[in-house]
C-alpha cells in the first residue's frame, strides 16, 4: 500500500467525511456527537453515522460480527464481513451524504481493519488494504482523528459504563487490545498528513477541545 494509493475523496464531491478511530473504550461516540452539536450550531450540514452499520444491511451485519455467541468466527470472514458491511454502508448513505455538502463523521472507517484485522489479528495490512481497495473504491476520509488511548484505560473506561453494549471485541485479551494500539501507530506513521492523534487518556472535555481544534483547522484550511 503506497502514500499514493491513499488518495481523498474524489474532487467532485463537494463535502467532506471525517472518520474517528481508536481502541475500545476510547469515547469516539461521545466526542462524535459533540462535534456533531457544535458544527450544527455554526450552520455545517452534519450525518452522523457508525461502522460496522449506519444503514440497516450493514446493521445486520454488524450484528454477526459482534455477536458474543460467534466465538468461532475466523478471522477472514471476519474482515470479509467488515468490508462488506463498508461497502454498502458507502454506496448508501456515505457518498450521497457528501455529494450533497454534508460533513459526515464516522465512527470507525477503513483503519479499524487494517489495525484490528490486519495487524492484530495478523492477517496483514497490505493484504487487508487489497480487500478493502475493492470495497470502496479509493473513498478515503479526508480527516481522521485517531483517539488514542491505553487499552488499561479504555476497558477500565467500558466496564464502568453500564449502557455500552459489550461486544465481541470488548472480551478480547488485554494482548490482543495492546496490538490494537500498535496497529493504529503503524497507520499513523504510515498517513501522518490524514491521521491526527488525540490523547484520549484525558477528560472527555479536554479530549472534545483537542478533536474540534484539529477540524476547525481542517476546515478553514479547505
Amino acid at each position: 500500500m503506497s502514500k499514493n494509493q491513499c488518495n481523498l475523496l474524489e474532487e467532485q464531491l463537494v463535502g467532506y467525511l471525517i472518520s474517528f478511530e481508536g481502541g475500545e473504550g476510547a469515547g469516539k461516540s461521545t466526542i462524535l456527537q459533540r462535534l456533531a452539536e457544535y458544527l450544527v450550531q455554526q450552520g455545517y450540514e452534519v450525518v452522523c453515522t457508525r461502522e460496522p452499520g449506519g444503514i440497516e444491511i450493514a446493521e445486520q451485519i454488524r450484528n454477526i460480527i459482534l455477536d458474543k455467541k460467534n466465538i468461532k468466527m475466523d478471522a477472514k470472514t471476519e474482515a470479509l464481513l467488515y468490508a462488506a458491511a463498508r461497502r454498502q454502508h458507502l454506496v448508501e448513505k456515505v457518498i450521497p451524504a457528501i455529494e450533497q455538502g454534508s460533513i459526515v463523521l464516522c465512527d470507525r472507517y477503513i483503519d479499524s481493519s487494517l489495525t484490528y484485522q490486519g495487524y492484530a489479528r495478523g492477517l496483514g495490512i497490505e493484504e487487508i488494504w487489497a480487500i478493502n481497495q475493492f470495497a470502496v473504491n479509493g473513498y478515503m476520509p479526508h480527516l481522521t482523528l485517531f483517539l488514542d488511548v491505553s487499552p488499561e484505560v479504555g476497558l477500565s473506561r467500558i466496564r464502568k459504563d453500564g449502557d455500552r453494549e459489550v461486544n465481541r471485541l470488548d472480551l478480547e485479551s488485554l494482548d490482543f487490545h495492546r496490538k490494537v494500539r500498535k496497529g493504529y501507530y503503524e497507520l499513523l506513521e504510515r498517513f501522518p498528513e490524514r491521521i491526527k492523534k488525540i490523547d484520549a487518556d484525558q477528560d472527555m472535555d479536554t479530549v472534545f477541545h483537542l478533536v474540534l481544534n484539529e477540524v476547525l483547522n481542517y476546515l478553514k484550511k479547505e
